[in-house]
């Protein structure tokens, strides 16, 4: 592909409005107002098109914006009405089919879908929207539709629950792009919020290196890394001279481990290995180790190789054969945990 093709972003909310979602849909608008206002600002400083539709769905499926350019936008204050069964898997189906729709001439095109529910399904098998009534064809549809999607096509839910979830497992979702989020609370929906926006941030960051699609947009952990990450993220390795690796075999303070092994420490220079989930602020760097060469990446680079954002986000250790990431430590009190390793750049 040519380096002058324009990266044009396909977005897409499909936004539950059964009943039930009554006590929220002031929040619905709200947070889907300020993923548009996020998405706009990206997109300038990404420059990256970006085009979004919006459907909602109760008993029946409503396209109510369609791949409009994202800083011209309307609030959803008009469009977001609510009342009704929840036609799920319809509202699947009918988004994905009318949005394979879209021309996709002259631009490094990629869609990527969000789909908000705070139930089960329980109307498909009567929407009019749907393409069968038999409920066991309709699950067989979506799953086959979510195989035979293209790598630049990334679809995911965020359901209320652990049966969401295994549902929507079921359905064929990617499992790294299910997340469950507090339905009973309008707090609950602005995490919601913040999840999205910072999977859609992975996403376009992830574009402008060459990724097209996501099966685990999700997940802020080592799953994202991997050899074809790294090369897309332009990563090169430091120079071994430049680091070592320290075994570290008991409980004890990062400074005094370094400084028992023989060497200096240096705030900033000591890297931990991450070893159980913990939010990482923004200023922190962080670095990837390769296991079987013990090739190290570090910088913004392999920030934005995992995925995180610049601002503070909870990270995964999540388990990778080939990669363990390390995090800058800032406090000298910081306490390693034993049958890890210390990276220390020197």
């Amino acid at each position: 592909m040519s380096g002058n093709q324009n990266y044009i972003n396909h977005v897409a909310l499909v936004l539950d409005a059964s009943s039930s979602m009554s006590h929220l849909s002031r929040k619905v608008v709200e947070v889907a107002d300020q993923q548009i206002a996020y998405l706009a600002r990206r997109s300038r400083e990404l420059d990256q098109e970006t085009r979004v539709t919006v459907y909602v769905f109760a008993d029946k499926v409503e396209c109510v914006i369609y791949d409009k350019d994202v800083l011209r936008m309307p609030s959803l204050k008009q469009l977001y009405r609510v009342g009704g069964m929840t036609a799920l898997l319809a509202a699947a189906l009918k988004s994905q089919r009318e949005l394979a729709q879209t021309a996709q001439l002259y631009g490094d095109h990629s869609f990527l879908t969000f789909v908000l529910t705070d139930g089960q399904e329980n109307a498909s098998h009567r929407c009019p929207d749907a393409p069968t009534r038999d409920p066991r064809e309709l699950v067989e549809a979506v799953t086959e539709m979510i195989e035979t999607q293209e790598d630049n096509w990334t679809l995911a839910v965020l359901v209320p629950d652990q049966m969401g979830k295994r549902e929507a497992m079921q359905c064929g979702f990617p499992k790294d792009n299910i997340a469950i989020w507090d339905a009973t609370s309008t707090q609950g929906l602005q995490e919601a919020g913040q999840v999205i926006q910072q999977a859609t941030e992975k996403f376009m960051v992830g574009r402008a290196q060459g990724i097209r699609g996501s099966r685990a947009v999700f997940s802020m952990g080592a799953e994202a890394v991997n050899e074809n990450t790294i090369k897309a993220a332009g990563l090169t390795p430091v120079d071994p001279s430049k680091y070592q690796l320290i075994p570290v075999v008991r409980d004890t303070a990062i400074r005094d481990w370094v400084i028992e092994c023989g060497h200096t420490y240096r705030t900033g220079g000591a890297f931990y290995q991450l070893s159980k989930s913990e939010k990482i602020q923004a200023q922190k760097q962080i670095s990837v180790l390769e296991k079987k060469t013990d090739r190290v990446y570090t910088g913004p680079e392999a920030r934005a190789l995992l995925g995180l954002p610049d601002v503070e986000v909870r990270v995964k250790p999540d388990h990778n054969d080939d990669f363990t990431i390390f995090v800058q430590s800032t406090s000298v009190n910081r306490k390693l945990v034993p049958n890890t390793r210390l990276l220390l750049m020197i």
